[in-house]
Protein backbone atom coordinates (compact mmCIF):
# COMPACT_ATOMS: atom_id res chain seq x y z
CA UNK A 1 0.00 0.00 0.00
CA UNK A 2 1.79 3.12 -1.25
CA UNK A 3 1.38 6.45 0.51
CA UNK A 4 3.01 9.84 -0.05
CA UNK A 5 2.99 12.53 2.64
CA UNK A 6 3.76 15.86 0.98
CA UNK A 7 4.33 18.66 3.51
CA UNK A 8 4.49 22.28 2.37
CA UNK A 9 6.30 24.56 4.82
CA UNK A 10 4.43 27.64 3.65
CA UNK A 11 6.89 30.37 2.54
CA UNK A 12 10.12 28.52 3.46
CA UNK A 13 12.28 29.91 0.64
CA UNK A 14 15.99 29.18 0.43
CA UNK A 15 17.28 32.10 -1.64
CA UNK A 16 16.37 34.51 -4.43
CA UNK A 17 15.68 33.26 -7.94
CA UNK A 18 17.45 34.74 -10.95
CA UNK A 19 14.45 36.95 -11.74
CA UNK A 20 13.90 38.12 -8.14
CA UNK A 21 14.76 41.74 -9.00
CA UNK A 22 11.80 41.97 -11.38
CA UNK A 23 9.56 41.07 -8.45
CA UNK A 24 11.19 43.58 -6.11
CA UNK A 25 12.84 40.79 -4.14
CA UNK A 26 16.55 41.21 -4.81
CA UNK A 27 18.60 39.79 -1.95
CA UNK A 28 15.81 37.84 -0.26
CA UNK A 29 16.65 34.57 1.49
CA UNK A 30 14.14 33.31 4.04
CA UNK A 31 16.34 30.47 5.33
CA UNK A 32 19.39 32.68 5.74
CA UNK A 33 17.41 35.32 7.65
CA UNK A 34 15.77 32.79 9.95
CA UNK A 35 19.04 30.93 10.59
CA UNK A 36 20.43 34.12 12.14
CA UNK A 37 18.08 33.67 15.12
CA UNK A 38 19.33 32.06 18.32
CA UNK A 39 16.06 30.07 18.28
CA UNK A 40 16.90 28.37 14.96
CA UNK A 41 17.68 24.69 15.48
CA UNK A 42 17.05 22.10 12.74
CA UNK A 43 19.32 19.09 13.38
CA UNK A 44 16.88 16.59 11.87
CA UNK A 45 16.41 18.51 8.64
CA UNK A 46 20.20 18.86 8.56
CA UNK A 47 20.60 15.06 8.67
CA UNK A 48 18.14 14.75 5.79
CA UNK A 49 20.26 17.17 3.73
CA UNK A 50 18.67 20.63 3.99
CA UNK A 51 22.05 22.36 4.14
CA UNK A 52 23.43 20.28 1.25
CA UNK A 53 20.94 21.76 -1.22
CA UNK A 54 22.36 23.94 -4.01
CA UNK A 55 22.89 27.53 -2.92
CA UNK A 56 22.30 26.95 0.80
CA UNK A 57 25.30 28.41 2.59
CA UNK A 58 24.04 29.51 6.01
CA UNK A 59 25.22 26.28 7.65
CA UNK A 60 27.50 23.40 6.68
CA UNK A 61 25.89 20.32 5.20
CA UNK A 62 26.48 16.72 6.26
CA UNK A 63 28.76 14.18 4.58
CA UNK A 64 25.99 11.72 3.75
CA UNK A 65 22.42 13.08 3.72
CA UNK A 66 19.70 10.57 4.61
CA UNK A 67 17.30 11.81 1.92
CA UNK A 68 17.14 12.82 -1.71
CA UNK A 69 17.33 16.59 -2.06
CA UNK A 70 16.90 19.31 -4.68
CA UNK A 71 16.62 23.06 -5.11
CA UNK A 72 13.35 23.94 -6.87
CA UNK A 73 12.81 26.80 -9.31
CA UNK A 74 9.35 28.23 -9.89
CA UNK A 75 8.52 28.20 -13.60
CA UNK A 76 5.21 30.01 -13.15
CA UNK A 77 4.85 33.77 -13.25
CA UNK A 78 4.11 34.74 -9.68
CA UNK A 79 5.05 34.17 -6.07
CA UNK A 80 1.77 33.50 -4.32
CA UNK A 81 0.28 30.54 -2.50
CA UNK A 82 -2.15 29.48 -5.22
CA UNK A 83 0.33 29.54 -8.11
CA UNK A 84 3.00 27.84 -5.97
CA UNK A 85 0.77 24.97 -4.89
CA UNK A 86 -0.69 24.55 -8.36
CA UNK A 87 2.83 24.20 -9.77
CA UNK A 88 3.78 21.67 -7.07
CA UNK A 89 0.77 19.72 -8.36
CA UNK A 90 1.92 20.00 -11.97
CA UNK A 91 0.12 23.09 -13.28
CA UNK A 92 2.43 25.86 -14.52
CA UNK A 93 0.84 29.32 -14.77
CA UNK A 94 2.01 31.38 -17.75
CA UNK A 95 0.48 34.63 -16.50
CA UNK A 96 0.52 36.16 -13.03
CA UNK A 97 -2.80 36.60 -11.29
CA UNK A 98 -3.99 40.23 -11.03
CA UNK A 99 -2.87 42.37 -8.11
CA UNK A 100 -4.26 45.71 -6.97
CA UNK A 101 -1.63 48.04 -5.47
CA UNK A 102 -4.10 50.95 -5.71
CA UNK A 103 -7.15 49.03 -4.52
CA UNK A 104 -9.95 47.41 -6.48
CA UNK A 105 -11.77 49.23 -9.30
CA UNK A 106 -14.98 51.02 -8.34
CA UNK A 107 -17.08 48.84 -10.64
CA UNK A 108 -16.01 45.76 -8.68
CA UNK A 109 -16.86 47.41 -5.35
CA UNK A 110 -20.19 48.73 -6.66
CA UNK A 111 -21.29 45.28 -7.74
CA UNK A 112 -20.09 43.77 -4.45
CA UNK A 113 -22.01 46.40 -2.44
CA UNK A 114 -25.14 45.90 -4.53
CA UNK A 115 -25.13 42.12 -4.01
CA UNK A 116 -24.21 42.14 -0.29
CA UNK A 117 -26.15 45.24 0.75
CA UNK A 118 -23.10 46.47 2.68
CA UNK A 119 -20.68 49.29 2.00
CA UNK A 120 -16.90 48.96 1.88
CA UNK A 121 -14.09 50.39 4.01
CA UNK A 122 -10.35 50.67 3.25
CA UNK A 123 -9.85 49.17 -0.25
CA UNK A 124 -6.05 49.36 -0.06
CA UNK A 125 -3.12 46.99 0.38
CA UNK A 126 -2.87 46.59 4.15
CA UNK A 127 -1.46 44.46 6.95
CA UNK A 128 -4.17 42.10 8.17
CA UNK A 129 -3.60 42.90 11.83
CA UNK A 130 -3.26 46.65 11.30
CA UNK A 131 -6.36 46.93 9.11
CA UNK A 132 -8.68 45.73 11.88
CA UNK A 133 -6.99 48.08 14.32
CA UNK A 134 -7.45 51.06 11.98
CA UNK A 135 -10.92 50.25 10.62
CA UNK A 136 -12.41 47.90 13.23
CA UNK A 137 -14.43 50.50 15.14
CA UNK A 138 -15.80 52.15 12.00
CA UNK A 139 -16.83 48.71 10.77
CA UNK A 140 -18.66 48.03 14.04
CA UNK A 141 -20.35 51.46 13.95
CA UNK A 142 -21.45 51.34 10.30
CA UNK A 143 -21.67 47.64 9.40
CA UNK A 144 -19.51 48.27 6.35
CA UNK A 145 -17.12 45.48 5.36
CA UNK A 146 -13.35 45.95 5.56
CA UNK A 147 -12.04 45.07 2.11
CA UNK A 148 -8.29 45.05 1.55
CA UNK A 149 -5.57 43.36 -0.46
CA UNK A 150 -1.79 42.85 -0.40
CA UNK A 151 1.01 42.40 -2.92
CA UNK A 152 -0.57 39.01 -3.61
CA UNK A 153 -3.58 38.31 -5.77
CA UNK A 154 -6.15 38.42 -2.97
CA UNK A 155 -9.47 40.10 -2.12
CA UNK A 156 -9.75 39.96 1.67
CA UNK A 157 -12.87 40.71 3.69
CA UNK A 158 -12.56 41.35 7.43
CA UNK A 159 -15.61 41.49 9.67
CA UNK A 160 -16.30 41.29 13.41
CA UNK A 161 -18.06 38.07 14.31
CA UNK A 162 -20.71 39.96 16.32
CA UNK A 163 -21.46 42.30 13.40
CA UNK A 164 -21.31 39.72 10.60
CA UNK A 165 -21.74 36.06 11.60
CA UNK A 166 -18.99 33.88 10.18
CA UNK A 167 -21.31 31.93 7.89
CA UNK A 168 -22.65 35.20 6.48
CA UNK A 169 -19.08 36.39 5.90
CA UNK A 170 -18.45 33.19 3.96
CA UNK A 171 -21.53 33.94 1.82
CA UNK A 172 -20.17 37.42 1.09
CA UNK A 173 -16.89 35.79 0.02
CA UNK A 174 -18.76 33.49 -2.35
CA UNK A 175 -20.45 36.55 -3.86
CA UNK A 176 -17.05 38.20 -4.32
CA UNK A 177 -15.69 35.00 -5.84
CA UNK A 178 -18.47 35.06 -8.47
CA UNK A 179 -17.65 38.68 -9.29
CA UNK A 180 -13.87 38.27 -9.41
CA UNK A 181 -13.40 36.29 -12.60
CA UNK A 182 -11.88 37.01 -16.00
CA UNK A 183 -9.51 39.99 -15.91
CA UNK A 184 -10.27 40.43 -12.19
CA UNK A 185 -9.82 36.73 -11.40
CA UNK A 186 -7.76 37.04 -8.21
CA UNK A 187 -6.17 33.90 -6.84
CA UNK A 188 -8.09 33.93 -3.57
CA UNK A 189 -10.99 35.62 -1.83
CA UNK A 190 -10.26 35.34 1.89
CA UNK A 191 -12.65 35.61 4.84
CA UNK A 192 -10.92 37.27 7.82
CA UNK A 193 -13.23 37.17 10.85
CA UNK A 194 -12.10 38.92 14.01
CA UNK A 195 -13.23 39.50 17.59
CA UNK A 196 -12.60 41.98 20.39
CA UNK A 197 -13.85 45.36 21.61
CA UNK A 198 -12.82 48.91 22.44
CA UNK A 199 -10.18 49.05 19.75
CA UNK A 200 -8.46 45.81 20.80
CA UNK A 201 -9.14 43.25 18.07
CA UNK A 202 -7.68 39.92 17.01
CA UNK A 203 -8.25 37.62 14.08
CA UNK A 204 -9.78 34.21 14.75
CA UNK A 205 -8.80 30.82 13.25
CA UNK A 206 -12.04 30.80 11.20
CA UNK A 207 -10.30 32.22 8.14
CA UNK A 208 -11.51 30.61 4.92
CA UNK A 209 -10.06 30.87 1.40
CA UNK A 210 -12.15 30.77 -1.76
CA UNK A 211 -9.78 30.04 -4.65
CA UNK A 212 -10.10 29.97 -8.38
CA UNK A 213 -10.74 26.50 -9.74
CA UNK A 214 -7.52 25.21 -11.36
CA UNK A 215 -7.98 25.67 -15.14
CA UNK A 216 -6.42 22.26 -15.89
CA UNK A 217 -6.11 18.91 -14.19
CA UNK A 218 -3.35 18.47 -11.62
CA UNK A 219 -1.76 15.40 -10.06
CA UNK A 220 -4.68 15.44 -7.60
CA UNK A 221 -7.15 14.76 -10.43
CA UNK A 222 -4.94 12.02 -11.88
CA UNK A 223 -4.63 10.28 -8.51
CA UNK A 224 -8.35 10.56 -7.80
CA UNK A 225 -9.27 9.21 -11.26
CA UNK A 226 -6.99 6.23 -10.58
CA UNK A 227 -8.92 5.43 -7.43
CA UNK A 228 -6.30 6.76 -5.01
CA UNK A 229 -7.08 8.82 -1.95
CA UNK A 230 -6.17 12.53 -2.09
CA UNK A 231 -6.29 13.93 1.44
CA UNK A 232 -5.88 17.67 2.05
CA UNK A 233 -4.70 18.91 5.45
CA UNK A 234 -4.88 22.63 6.22
CA UNK A 235 -5.81 25.00 3.40
CA UNK A 236 -5.10 22.50 0.58
CA UNK A 237 -8.82 22.03 -0.14
CA UNK A 238 -9.30 25.78 -0.47
CA UNK A 239 -6.22 26.30 -2.69
CA UNK A 240 -7.55 23.78 -5.22
CA UNK A 241 -11.21 24.74 -4.70
CA UNK A 242 -11.82 21.08 -3.82
CA UNK A 243 -10.79 19.89 -7.30
CA UNK A 244 -9.20 16.43 -7.10
CA UNK A 245 -9.62 16.13 -3.32
CA UNK A 246 -11.28 13.03 -1.84
CA UNK A 247 -11.04 13.97 1.85
CA UNK A 248 -9.95 17.06 3.76
CA UNK A 249 -9.58 18.60 7.18
CA UNK A 250 -8.81 22.16 8.23
CA UNK A 251 -6.25 23.05 10.87
CA UNK A 252 -5.78 25.73 13.50
CA UNK A 253 -2.07 26.26 12.98
CA UNK A 254 1.13 24.27 12.58
CA UNK A 255 0.86 22.22 15.76
CA UNK A 256 -2.65 21.09 14.82
CA UNK A 257 -1.53 20.37 11.25
CA UNK A 258 1.32 18.19 12.48
CA UNK A 259 -0.97 16.30 14.85
CA UNK A 260 -3.49 15.66 12.08
CA UNK A 261 -0.67 14.45 9.84
CA UNK A 262 0.35 12.00 12.57
CA UNK A 263 -3.25 10.78 12.73
CA UNK A 264 -3.28 10.12 8.97
CA UNK A 265 0.04 8.31 9.24
CA UNK A 266 -1.73 5.79 11.47
CA UNK A 267 -4.58 5.25 8.97
CA UNK A 268 -4.76 2.78 6.11
CA UNK A 269 -5.12 4.36 2.67
CA UNK A 270 -3.36 4.38 -0.68
CA UNK A 271 -2.59 7.72 -2.20
CA UNK A 272 -1.47 11.22 -1.26
CA UNK A 273 -1.75 13.18 1.97
CA UNK A 274 -1.04 16.82 1.02
CA UNK A 275 -0.32 19.07 4.02
CA UNK A 276 0.09 22.84 4.31
CA UNK A 277 1.65 24.30 7.46
CA UNK A 278 0.72 27.97 7.22
CA UNK A 279 2.08 29.61 10.38
CA UNK A 280 5.53 30.27 8.91
CA UNK A 281 3.98 32.59 6.35
CA UNK A 282 0.90 33.97 8.08
CA UNK A 283 2.23 34.58 11.59
CA UNK A 284 5.91 35.24 11.06
CA UNK A 285 7.03 35.93 7.48
CA UNK A 286 4.47 38.66 6.83
CA UNK A 287 5.23 40.25 10.21
CA UNK A 288 9.03 40.33 9.86
CA UNK A 289 9.24 38.11 12.94
CA UNK A 290 12.57 36.31 12.53
CA UNK A 291 12.56 34.71 15.98
CA UNK A 292 8.94 33.55 15.65
CA UNK A 293 9.71 31.98 12.27
CA UNK A 294 12.80 30.30 13.73
CA UNK A 295 10.84 28.89 16.67
CA UNK A 296 8.18 27.50 14.30
CA UNK A 297 10.81 25.80 12.13
CA UNK A 298 12.55 24.39 15.20
CA UNK A 299 9.22 23.00 16.44
CA UNK A 300 8.63 21.29 13.09
CA UNK A 301 12.13 19.85 13.20
CA UNK A 302 11.53 18.61 16.75
CA UNK A 303 8.38 16.79 15.60
CA UNK A 304 10.02 15.38 12.45
CA UNK A 305 11.39 12.17 14.09
CA UNK A 306 7.87 11.42 15.32
CA UNK A 307 6.56 11.77 11.76
CA UNK A 308 9.38 9.68 10.30
CA UNK A 309 8.89 6.95 12.91
CA UNK A 310 5.32 6.39 11.67
CA UNK A 311 6.35 5.92 8.03
CA UNK A 312 5.73 2.44 6.67
CA UNK A 313 7.92 0.49 4.27
CA UNK A 314 6.19 1.81 1.13
CA UNK A 315 5.71 5.39 2.37
CA UNK A 316 7.49 8.47 1.04
CA UNK A 317 7.81 11.72 2.96
CA UNK A 318 8.29 14.87 0.87
CA UNK A 319 9.00 18.32 2.33
CA UNK A 320 8.96 21.50 0.23
CA UNK A 321 7.64 25.08 0.09
CA UNK A 322 5.47 27.19 -2.23
CA UNK A 323 7.41 30.52 -2.27
CA UNK A 324 9.46 32.66 0.13
CA UNK A 325 8.48 35.28 2.70
CA UNK A 326 11.76 36.60 4.08
CA UNK A 327 11.13 37.98 7.59
CA UNK A 328 14.48 39.80 7.45
CA UNK A 329 13.58 41.73 4.30
CA UNK A 330 12.48 45.07 5.72
CA UNK A 331 11.68 46.60 2.31
CA UNK A 332 8.48 44.56 2.25
CA UNK A 333 6.40 42.14 4.30
CA UNK A 334 5.13 40.34 1.20
CA UNK A 335 6.03 37.00 -0.39
CA UNK A 336 9.45 36.78 -2.02
CA UNK A 337 10.47 35.18 -5.30
CA UNK A 338 12.77 32.44 -4.03
CA UNK A 339 13.92 28.90 -4.72
CA UNK A 340 12.37 26.31 -2.44
CA UNK A 341 13.81 23.14 -0.87
CA UNK A 342 12.79 19.61 -1.75
CA UNK A 343 13.52 16.70 0.56
CA UNK A 344 12.33 13.15 -0.17
CA UNK A 345 12.75 10.41 2.41
CA UNK A 346 11.64 6.79 2.72
CA UNK A 347 12.92 3.25 3.12
CA UNK A 348 12.87 2.78 -0.66
CA UNK A 349 14.39 6.17 -1.52
CA UNK A 350 18.10 6.23 -2.33
CA UNK A 351 19.67 9.48 -1.10
CA UNK A 352 20.76 11.61 -4.03
CA UNK A 353 21.34 15.29 -4.76
CA UNK A 354 19.11 16.16 -7.71
CA UNK A 355 20.73 19.63 -7.89
CA UNK A 356 18.55 22.50 -9.19
CA UNK A 357 15.27 21.59 -10.87
CA UNK A 358 13.56 23.78 -13.44
CA UNK A 359 10.05 23.61 -11.98
CA UNK A 360 8.11 22.76 -8.83
CA UNK A 361 6.11 20.46 -11.13
CA UNK A 362 8.89 17.86 -10.90
CA UNK A 363 7.32 17.04 -7.53
CA UNK A 364 4.01 16.14 -9.20
CA UNK A 365 5.82 14.02 -11.77
CA UNK A 366 7.66 12.20 -8.99
CA UNK A 367 4.46 11.47 -7.06
CA UNK A 368 2.67 10.14 -10.15
CA UNK A 369 5.72 8.09 -11.15
CA UNK A 370 5.71 6.44 -7.73
CA UNK A 371 2.10 5.33 -8.30
CA UNK A 372 2.95 4.18 -11.85
CA UNK A 373 0.49 6.64 -13.36
CA UNK A 374 0.93 8.10 -16.84
CA UNK A 375 -0.43 11.59 -17.46
CA UNK A 376 -0.01 14.84 -19.33
CA UNK A 377 0.99 16.60 -16.11
CA UNK A 378 4.07 18.81 -16.43
CA UNK A 379 7.37 17.89 -14.79
CA UNK A 380 10.19 15.33 -14.72
CA UNK A 381 10.28 12.60 -12.09
CA UNK A 382 13.12 12.44 -9.58
CA UNK A 383 12.67 8.72 -8.88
Amino acid sequence: MKRVFLIVLDSFGIGEMEDAASYGDLGTNTLRSVSSSSFFHMPNMKKLGLFNIDGVDCEDGVSNPNASIARMKEASKGKDTTIGHWEIAGLISDHPMPTYPDGFPQEVLDEFTKKTGRGVLCNKPYSGTKVIHDYGQEHIDTGKLIVYTSADSVFQIAAHEEVVPVETLYEYCKIARQILVGKHGVGRVIARPFIGKDGVYERTPKRHDFSLIPPKDTMLDVLKAAGKEVIGVGKIYDIFAGKGITEYTYTEGNADGIEKTLQYLKKDFEGLCFINLVDFDMLYGHRNDIDGYAKALSYFDEKLPEIMKELREDDILMITADHGCDPGYTVSTDHSREHTPFIMYGQKINPKNHKTRESFSDIAATVLDYFDLDSEIMGDSML
